[in-house]
């Protein structure tokens, strides 16, 4: 059982979820039968990648998902977080994969909690354009139709705000451009696409909606008037851009009259009411004034343009993609978000927490999972209602503009063989669930 200084991590209210996330694009492989996304795109253009790889067949998991199945089953999560790739179900064929996954979940006694987009946007389809929401409720409905039987807990989008950030306005994931704040189209898009895919859902009988947001404490360089307003700035774009609209049904102050369209009518749809709201985190962020030059930040280049920029949080140590660990700030996050939403935040579930270190015996990541799993139930017994706790990620995969470099699972996966290999940190969150579990 996972301990601090001799003491065992506390139990969790009853009905807790524990599970573990992933992502299509990033594990399925199989792209030859699916249609094209905007990643397969992008990946094929020189140096986006950095180590020139492609998704083409990353895991493979959707030729060997019985495979992966069984190692949740070994696991012993409760539930697990996948997403369903809008291109593959625009194939014809690609219900018929999700279909299995689904049943072998639930034979598993593992709950299917599907994430309906993961960023890998149809080809030929465009966030800046109003009409995909339309689109994407289209989707939506057809698989609510096709799974809705045993599916009951539903993830709209995830993090709109990274894809509209790394994808829309920094260039450094698909689609590759970079419109800087020309890109809020693409946030109140997707904004917007959500609460039609709420009003979706709820028309096929879901009772369990929920969307993934990251969200992270941002905190200022300094006391310096500068570098405070740089943060409130920052934190408005990464936080409060994306739960503002979502739970008080109003952008915040100025941000609105930036969107397109009737922004008031689309409020009313975007802030269709959740059953629960899930949170990503992963770090905070220290911000400070603009320094009049690009800056180098974990592995993206933010120009000197921008109103702010983000600093080196030093005092703790860093994963090896160089984030730091900062267990306290998922404590902080929480308690923060029910003091500044009260009565409109619902139940909260973490959708993702999890870090890159390299190595099956991966003491590190325990260590981190240990943190923050401690800095969540303080959370908890400070009055913050959470729910689900969910580990990013299962498996190893293709991360993105980073290719096979970063490894997230669980479970170690050799990339020339696809073999799966269970880490320690594996054994060692199936020892907290054991510890967990309901006592007779």
């Amino acid at each position: 059982m996972a301990t601090d200084a001799g003491n065992p991590i506390p139990r969790f209210p009853a009905g807790f979820l524990w599970g573990v996330s992933t992502s299509a694009h990033q594990i399925e492989g199989a792209a030859d039968e699916r249609e094209p996304s905007v990643w397969d795109a992008f990946t094929a253009e020189p140096g986006r990648i950095k180590d020139g790889s492609t998704a083409a067949v990353a895991c493979d998991h959707y030729h060997r998902h019985r495979e992966d199945v069984a190692l949740l089953a070994g696991l012993g999560v409760n539930a697990y977080r996948f997403s369903v790739s809008w291109p593959r179900v625009r194939s014809g064929t690609g219900l018929d994969f999700y279909d299995r996954l689904v049943d072998d979940l639930c034979a598993a006694g593992v709950r299917p909690v599907p994430t309906l987009f993961h960023w890998d946007l149809p080809a030929g389809l465009d966030w800046l354009e109003r009409d995909t929401a339309a689109r994407f409720a289209e989707y939506v409905t057809r698989v609510a139709d096709r799974l809705g039987d045993r599916v009951t807990k539903w993830i709209t989008l995830n993090e709109p705000a990274e894809h509209t950030l790394l994808g829309h306005a920094l260039g450094v994931h698909a689609p590759g451009r970079q419109l800087l704040f020309d890109a809020l189209p693409v946030a109140h898009h997707q904004l917007l696409a959500h609460g039609l895919a709420v009003r979706a859902l709820r028309a096929s009988g879901a009772t369990d909606i929920g969307i993934a947001n990251s969200h992270g404490p941002t905190w200022a360089a300094s006391t310096e008037a500068a570098d405070v307003e740089a943060a409130d700035f920052y934190d408005v774009l990464l936080n409060r851009l994306f739960a503002d609209p979502l739970l008080l049904g109003r952008y915040p102050e100025g941000i609105g009259e930036l969107m397109p369209g009737d922004v008031e009518a689309d409020l009313k749809v975007i802030a269709e009411p959740l059953d629960w709201y899930g949170i990503n985190y992963y770090a905070p962020t220290r911000v400070g004034a603009p320094q009049g030059a690009e800056i180098e930040f974990g592995g993206v280049t933010m120009p000197a343009e921008l109103p702010f920029s983000v600093r080196e949080i030093e005092g703790h140590p860093v994963t090896d993609f160089g984030w730091p660990v900062v267990p306290e700030g998922l404590t902080e996050l929480l308690t923060g978000f029910r003091d500044r939403y009260g009565d409109r935040l619902p139940p909260v579930v973490i959708t993702e927490n999890g870090c890159s270190y390299p190595g099956v015996d991966d003491q590190e990541r325990i260590a981190y999972l240990d943190g923050h799993i401690r800095a969540l139930h303080r959370a908890v017994a400070a009055g913050v209602d959470v729910r689900g706790y969910f580990v990013w990620s299962l498996l190893d995969n293709f991360e993105w503009a980073e290719g096979y470099a970063r490894r997230f699972g669980l479970v170690h996966v050799d990339f020339g063989t696809l073999e799966r290999t269970p880490k320690a940190s594996y054994r060692w969150y199936r020892e907290l669930l054991r510890a967990q579990a309901p006592t007779a």
